[in-house]
């Protein structure tokens, strides 16, 4: 999933034509689906200040719309390789699933990221025990700063 398909997939989220989007972030009216959907289908690549107003147009964090291509296994396997490079991290087998493990004393980065994994499997409990909405766990996964301000 590139930028494109981020933007496009909170804008479906929260019910915006491309129009409606385009216009919340200052593009004239007269282009402004356009506009859009040159940046959903990627033949424009937002820039920071335009990505972060994108997000506040869609309630989540920059962050949320950042993300590594992940439409691409091969791509996204890679990902997981940098990440067992620089966290530690490893991957286990179980009864027909598999799992992602994380070592805390790896490093510095480690530790924090255990952190907010461990953050992110209390709120998933949550959900998942009905303490808290979907919309709820979705607000807090698209808005998460892992304590950053």
């Amino acid at each position: 999933m590139n930028i494109g398909d981020r933007i496009r997939w909170f804008r479906n989220r929260i019910g915006l034509t491309q129009k409606q989007l385009g216009m919340r972030v200052g593009f004239p009216d007269s282009n402004a689906d356009i506009r859009i959907a040159q940046y959903e289908v990627g033949t424009r690549k937002p820039k920071a200040d335009l990505t972060a107003a994108f997000a506040k147009a869609s309630g989540v964090s920059p962050l949320a719309l950042s993300i590594p291509d992940i439409n691409n296994p091969l791509a996204l396997i890679h990902m997981l390789f940098a990440l067992e490079d620089c966290y530690g991290m490893w991957i286990e087998q179980g009864n027909s699933t598999f799992q992602i493990c994380a070592d805390p004393y790896n490093n510095q980065q480690a530790a924090q990221l255990y952190e907010m994994l461990g953050e992110w499997c209390n709120q998933y409990e949550k959900h998942l025990s009905g303490a808290i909405t979907k919309q709820e766990y979705d607000s807090w996964r698209y808005n998460y700063t892992g304590g950053e301000k």
